[in-house]
């Protein structure tokens, strides 16, 4: 059976079913609101997610090998799974560099606002693949951000189910090519700025101008790089202080009873702050083109880019509590 009617029948089943819905959220004995979306969060699920991502089948998925062709289809299913509307026509947008074929996977909740507005939500899900024989699994780089976008996207769906609407648009982006120069991403602007990318509902393209913010969720699965010593519960997010809308996070810290700590920089450096949120990850592709981005991140661990990135490294309960906090400082932008 062909890989297209395969999605053909997977969309028949999702338009009967609940889709993709956790076993807890399933046994939760009250009715599911949009004022408590959480509920549908699953360390399970979010450990499964990085399982299959860091798992030695996908032998750390660089760019243009086997194993990121095969995460990109399933990461097409699991958009598919979650009813996310297709860009242009299609999930998965191919793209070429110098020597590979890359992948990004792209789905769109829509928004009601007219004219149309869009907040992009983004992970990369590439990594260093296999050198010199030794496979490197990046499960926290980045299959942590990858389950944080699978999860948020779960819980905006269900909103959706529970017939909540939001005035912006939601693009979540899985992309290929960050270990290639920001491949992806670059690919990802070049589509909005031809053009190529229609919104299904209103029939018009996704144009830059649209664009009102980019989220980037790279590396946000563990508590072995704290802010303060001794304390793992943390998370940054690096942003210029008049975009980053700091202090609705920190009242959706507050209010959610989550109390996580939280910081501005990359640990009081200006110099690696400017690293990681300017020169080094995807939201850089937009901040050249002025648009204002986010990023999310727990930081750089002894395990990055190296064959010790396993899954047993991460820290799922705290994974789950950033993504509910990502989630609800997210749906107040909308």
């Amino acid at each position: 059976i062909s890989h297209q009617m395969t999605k053909l029948i997977k969309i028949l089943v999702v338009l009967s079913l609940s889709a993709w819905i956790p076993a807890a959220a399933q046994s939760v004995r009250y009715t599911i609101s949009p004022k408590n979306a959480e509920t549908v969060l699953s360390a399970e699920n979010i450990r499964a997610t990085v399982n299959y991502l860091a798992g030695p089948t996908l032998g750390g998925r660089s760019i243009g090998s086997e194993g990121a062709k095969q995460a990109a289809i399933w990461l097409e299913d699991r958009f598919m799974d979650l009813h996310l509307e297709p860009l242009g026509g299609a999930w998965m947008h191919g793209f070429r560099g110098n020597g590979y074929f890359g992948r990004n996977v792209l789905g769109l909740i829509p928004g009601t606002a007219r004219p149309a507005r869009y907040i992009i939500v983004m992970a990369h899900f590439d990594n260093l693949g296999a050198i010199g024989g030794n496979v490197y699994p990046g499960a926290d780089s980045n299959a942590s951000g990858v389950a944080a976008l699978l999860e948020t996207a779960r819980m905006f769906f269900h909103m959706k189910e529970c017939k909540k609407s939001y005035g912006t648009g939601l693009i979540f982006a899985a992309l290929d090519g960050k270990e290639k120069d920001l491949s992806g991403a670059g690919d990802l602007w070049r589509l909005l700025e031809q053009g190529k990318l229609k919104d299904p509902v209103s029939g018009e393209a996704v144009t830059p101008e649209k664009i009102v913010l980019v989220v980037n969720l790279d590396q946000l699965g563990t508590g072995l790089a704290p802010l303060t010593k001794g304390n793992p519960n943390y998370l940054m997010m690096l942003s210029d202080p008049s975009t980053g809308r700091r202090s609705t996070l920190e009242s959706a810290n507050r209010d959610f009873g989550i109390g996580l700590e939280l910081g501005y920089d990359y640990y009081g450096s200006k110099d690696f702050t400017n690293l990681f949120y300017r020169r080094i990850c995807d939201q850089r592709v937009f901040l050249e083109h002025d648009i204002p981005a986010v990023m999310f991140t727990s930081g750089i661990t002894e395990h990055t880019n190296k064959v010790t990135d396993t899954p047993d490294t991460l820290n799922y309960p705290l994974l789950e509590q950033r993504i509910a906090l990502i989630a609800d400082w997210l749906r107040s932008l909308l």
